[in-house]
């Protein structure tokens, strides 16, 4: 079992009088993150799946007396995909107001749920960790010895769900669209209350097609034949519910910098490639480079969450083509990135990105130096 980063640092904060709340895509590893965290407290803990009606309906109360009834005795209980739980934010404000040496951890795959109803009523009461996907950063221990390049090739194939590292083509292939097509959409249909997920399952495919690539609310509502509003609010909830996520752009003083603008990344790329059903290995494909910029992004993402470093991301491009794939914005100075696969692709730096924007860098990832960046 590989060992998750975000394990220790949950552990630090329990039992300080804090609701800990884990944030997630499904099948990312939450559920056998919190049973290891339960097996060092053995008879002291109890895991409640809230995907199960009768638990759900168990704790749909605000009375103390209920609540602890049910939770019985335990000093730490987890609440496994608590949003389930209509109104769980002041379930979870009763019960460490009441009972403040209980420790809940509350898990949630998708955040639109848990993280509406419970910002107000846990306010200075919860910590919140997202878990991703496996990361670079948790693999690399155990994979010191191996060929990185092949690594890297299998990663951009078939993503790093956990159900899928470490399985042949096949099995990664057949793993990955039973997700996509059993789980990926669940959140946003029950959200919505619909069944048919043709509309969400065609945007998403057309996403697919343009990672990397400046999106369209307007273009791909034309394209779907619904309003440019409707595509908004569908991306909002992809991204609430962690399948997405999108990257703004970079405009602060020259006028030819392009402004308002996003791209959209998967975090996880074989989600993205199961869409598409592009599964060709990497030396007949002509997304290789979106793929990568994809693997750059999201697993920077990763560390950044994981190693607490508080930065603000974006990408840069001019109305006269000019562009940085990634910029981090920390302690006021900003960092440039561009992603190339081979390190023999030629690029050359925006001098007037330098010029304008003082104690700025420009730094170029490819597939021989990327450690340094993911480590």
């Amino acid at each position: 079992m590989i060992k998750r980063i975000l394990q220790p640092q949950i552990e630090k904060r329990l039992f300080q009088g804090k609701i800990v709340i884990v944030y997630g895509p499904r099948q990312a590893g939450k559920t056998t993150l919190v049973k290891e965290i339960l097996k060092k407290y053995k008879n002291e803990g109890r895991y409640i799946n809230c995907d199960i009606l009768s638990n759900v309906h168990s704790l749909e109360t605000t009375e103390p007396e209920k609540l602890k009834f049910f939770l019985g005795e335990k000093k730490l209980i987890v609440l496994d995909e608590a949003q389930r739980v209509k109104n769980i934010g002041l379930t979870l404000k009763v019960l460490i107001d009441t009972y403040p040496k209980l420790q809940i951890i509350a898990t949630g795959s998708s955040s639109f749920d848990l993280a509406n109803e419970i910002s107000e009523p846990l306010t200075g009461r919860a910590v919140e960790f997202m878990l991703y996907p496996l990361s670079f950063q948790e693999i690399e221990p155990d994979h010191k010895q191996l060929n990185f390049e092949g690594l890297l090739g299998k990663w951009l194939r078939f993503g790093s769900y956990p159900e899928v590292f470490g399985l042949n083509s096949e099995k990664s292939k057949e793993t990955l669209d039973l997700i996509t097509s059993s789980y990926l959409y669940k959140d946003v249909l029950a959200y919505e209350k619909i069944q048919k997920s043709s509309l969400i399952s065609r945007l998403l495919q057309l996403l697919a097609l343009q990672v990397g690539g400046e999106v369209s609310y307007r273009e791909l509502g034309r394209t779907l034949g619904v309003a440019s509003r409707t595509i908004d609010k569908y991306i909002d909830l992809l991204e609430k519910s962690f399948v997405i996520f999108r990257l703004g752009s970079f405009s602060r003083n020259l006028r030819k910098e392009i402004a308002k603008s996003f791209k959209i990344y998967f975090y996880d790329l074989g989600i993205r490639n199961s869409l598409i059903q592009a599964f060709n290995p990497l030396d007949i494909r002509q997304d290789v480079g979106s793929l990568w910029e994809n693997f750059c992004i999201s697993e920077r993402l990763k560390y950044n969450a994981y190693n607490k470093r508080r930065v603000n991301s974006y990408f840069w491009r001019t109305y006269t083509q000019k562009e940085i794939d990634f910029i981090e914005e920390s302690e006021g100075k900003l960092t440039g990135f561009e992603f190339k696969w081979s390190k023999n692709q030629a690029f050359k730096k925006p001098e007037e990105f330098l010029k304008t924007y003082a104690n700025s860098s420009i730094k170029i990832i490819n597939k021989t130096n990327f450690h340094s960046f993911l480590l």
